[in-house]
């Protein structure tokens, strides 16, 4: 079988459904066999081999072109004529580096790089040339003011601005135009924990690195982040140095913005960056000190000390006082363009405030002993943390119950800051974009609350295994179809029109992120979300609401098939069925009335628990004449609990790593694995047997976290002690899902008694 034929085979059974898809790629196959020979054939060849699932669809003429232009670089440019065949088809040819908009940017960066290369004789000389000229000639530089991260050339161009991704995308499109192989290259958590970071590769025999945008007149292999690349960790996928690769690869790119995808293929790199690095050298701040008792007061002698992340003095100082000259002061050096915290000790008498250095340099500091704040040490380094936007590792101190409140408030107003920049215009599309995959939904607003007090109505359309028209007329129908008193009324458009639409894996990640950015921008209140769906919507409700019960308030299914759902996750879940009497087909009425005779069951085994209602609505057919209407008013009797003293978790086979207040590593997660959890009298009890370990998320809205926390497995006691409320802990469940009620302030890894088995 020949190349084309194999290709063609794998385009058709890809999307059998969809004779379009094959139609443009085996075309694209034809047309470079035909203008490009045997090479040009496996160069299509080998973009349709690889393609992203979200790239079926391309125009034709993006991907002759692509391939036109990269053939003329191969010929033209010396080095590019000498780069392998395998790194070429990988690093060279690819029309795109992440999951950035597809456009043509060939042409120009050929046209523009061309000229910035002239004098070039290598593929590293060109890079630089690329890095150093580039970016003044299309007027693009660093800013954060940039609308997302994973802008394409023309977004950035546009906008005058970016970030190191969207430089780097720039970067490795402009060097691909000139024959030069590129990558980006990063990682998605520095070590320290302090953020990300993105670069870009190119090959000249081997493997350089460069920072976008960040020319060096040294040379390639250099850049202010080397020390930090040094202390990546291989075995974490989130701390480790990964390369892109269109090739596909065991591993995927860790997108921060999208952070669930697993779309772009990834090879790890640590290794080339984690040996010997020598610190860059670093300009200081000088703080020279002074301390008046007033504004117009003389001078006192107090002692200084600029803390640690641990609260621990790390430079002590005391100030000038009496005769001494007013010249004479001492200074305490640090790092410039970051928040610090002092501590200053004056009459036994302790207060702590933030300073925020300047650029390196030497400034004198006057500090005033009658207007310090009386902050503790450990919201003072919260404050400082947050203001360095952030950098370096959280503060380690422990936390008391009131300041851990404010540091949530104020972490959770920055997360949010942070979040509505990202998404602004995905959410103003009416898009949600997670897991690689695109949503489309459509809204009505109904009698609307105080910004943070909305409820939020998320109703599935039916249809799923039709033509996509068929689809579309199932949704326009379903945004009609309810009408709370009081809410945003959203009806998502299912991103496929497969027979499961509302139960394939990418939807979980969809509806966290569409509940999250309508928390952002509409002011929903997380505890007040409700979940419905009609036909193949109500199959969604099905499956969705019991694997995802923790975020929603109530749920209503109509007309629906649970296919292989369990009911048991939906013990804190107000659920509602809704059934024709007559609605045979697939047994959806004998399935239903067998639901609630499970549900009964359920109730009585955990009284005040599955709290549910069951309408079979005897003489109706699949449509119900909407009476199931009633479902509305009755879920706006219920709001979310937070935080449930009771919980049964019960993994589908779309596993989770997060439930209410457990956790698990998502790796661990199987489908079938059930934890019962429960707490009373600041004891926590579990009941599993094939989780290997937990961590328990705790907040003073379980527990008391002033006390020793219990807590017994399979009837083992494996911890009783105090948990101390931490930074951390907010930092990573703010990151993990942004959902205010629930932001947990001291985390507790478990391990299971080891009496159970490993």
């Amino acid at each position: 079988m020949s190349t084309l034929q194999v290709l063609l085979s794998v385009v058709c059974l890809a999307s059998p459904t969809d004779p379009s898809v094959a139609d443009v790629w085996s075309t694209f196959v034809e047309q470079a066999s035909a203008d490009h020979g045997e090479f040009g054939q496996r160069a299509a060849a080998f973009l349709a081999e690889n393609r992203p699932e979200a790239d079926a669809d391309l125009p034709l003429d993006l991907l002759t072109e692509n391939l036109d232009y990269a053939l003329r670089a191969r010929a033209e440019f010396a080095w590019a004529g000498a780069v392998p065949e395998d790194v070429f088809l990988n690093d060279v040819l690819p029309y795109a580096s992440l999951d950035e908009t597809r456009e043509a940017w060939r042409p120009k960066f050929y046209r523009l790089g061309k000229e910035l290369v002239a004098e070039c004789t290598t593929a590293s000389e060109a890079a630089q040339a690329l890095n150093q000229k580039l970016f003044n000639e299309i007027g693009v530089h660093y800013n954060t003011g940039r609308k997302r991260p994973n802008q394409s050339p023309s977004e950035s161009i546009a906008q005058g601005r970016a970030t190191c991704t969207g430089l780097s995308i720039l970067l490795v499109d402009a060097c691909r135009a000139v024959g030069v192989p590129a990558r980006i290259t990063g990682t998605a958590l520095w070590a320290n924990k302090r953020g990300n970071h993105t670069w870009v590769e190119i090959w000249d025999g081997e493997w350089k690195f460069a920072g976008a945008d960040e020319y060096d007149s040294k040379g390639l292999n250099r850049g202010w982040f080397v020390k930090d690349a040094s202390h990546a960790k291989s075995d974490s996928w989130m701390q480790s140095i990964w390369s892109t690769s269109w090739r596909s690869t065991e591993d995927s790119f860790p997108m921060v913005w999208d952070i669930e995808s697993r779309a772009v293929p990834g090879v790890n790199v640590t290794h080339r960056y984690t040996g010997s690095a020598e610190p860059a050298a670093t300009s200081m701040a000088v703080w020279n000190l002074r301390v008046r008792a007033t504004p117009n007061g003389e001078r006192i002698a107090a002692k200084v000390s600029l803390l640690d992340s641990d609260g621990m003095a790390i430079q002590t100082v005391t100030t000038r006082a009496g005769r001494s000259d007013l010249n004479d002061m001492p200074d305490i050096r640090v790092a410039p363009g970051q928040a610090h915290v002092l501590s200053v000790t004056y009459a036994e008498e302790l207060r702590t405030l933030v300073l925020t250095a300047g650029e390196a340099g030497s400034v004198t500091q006057e500090l005033i002993w009658s207007e310090l704040p009386a902050a503790s040490p450990a919201m003072a380094l919260t404050e400082a943390w947050i203001q360095s936007d952030p950098k370096g590792e959280a503060p380690s101190l422990d936390l008391s119950k009131s300041e851990a409140q404010a540091a949530v408030k104020q972490l959770t107003e920055q997360r949010a800051h942070s979040l509505r920049e990202e998404r602004q215009a995905e959410h103003e599309a009416k898009t949600v974009v997670a897991a690689g995959v695109t949503m489309k939904f459509d809204r009505r607003i109904f009698a609307d609350a105080p910004f943070g007090e909305r409820s939020l109505w998320i109703s599935m359309h039916g249809g799923g295994g039709a033509p996509a028209e068929v689809n579309d007329q199932q949704w326009r129908n379903q945004i009609g179809l309810y009408e709370p008193a009081e809410g945003y009324y959203v009806a998502p458009r299912a991103p496929t029109n497969a027979w499961n639409l509302w139960h394939q894996g990418h939807i979980d990640a969809l509806f966290d992120r569409l509940i999250e950015n309508h928390i952002l921008f509409d002011g929903i209140d997380p505890n007040r979300v409700y979940l419905m769906g009609y036909s193949a919507g109500g199959d969604g409700v099905y499956q969705l609401a019991p694997r995802m019960a923790d975020r929603f308030a109530a749920a209503s299914m109509m007309a629906g098939h649970p296919n292989n759902a369990s009911p048991l996750g939906l013990r804190n879940l107000p659920f509602a069925i809704f059934m024709g009497g007559n609605d045979s087909a697939y047994d959806r009425n004998a399935v239903a009335a067998q639901w609630g005779e499970r549900l009964d069951e359920l109730a009585a085994e955990h009284p005040g628990a599955y709290p549910h209602r069951v309408d079979i609505f005897e003489g109706l057919g699949h449509w119900m004449d909407r009476r199931d209407g009633v479902a509305v008013p009755w879920m706006a009797e219920h709001s979310r609990g937070p935080w449930p003293t009771d919980l049964i978790w019960n993994q589908a086979s779309r596993t989770h790593d997060r439930f209410a207040w457990l956790a698990v590593p998502l790796e661990s997660a199987r489908a079938g694995q059930l934890i019962q959890a429960g707490v009373a009298d600041n004891t926590i009890s579990i009941v599993a047997d094939e989780v290997p370990n937990l961590t328990l998320r705790l907040s003073d809205e379980l527990v008391d976290l002033d006390q020793n926390v219990v807590v017994i497995w399979n009837g083992v006691t494996v911890h009783d002690a105090r948990v101390p409320r931490r930074l951390s802990a907010i930092i990573e469940s703010l990151a993990q899902r942004f959902d205010p009620a629930t932001v947990a302030t001291a985390l507790l890894p478990i391990k299971r008694p080891a009496a159970q088995g490993n």
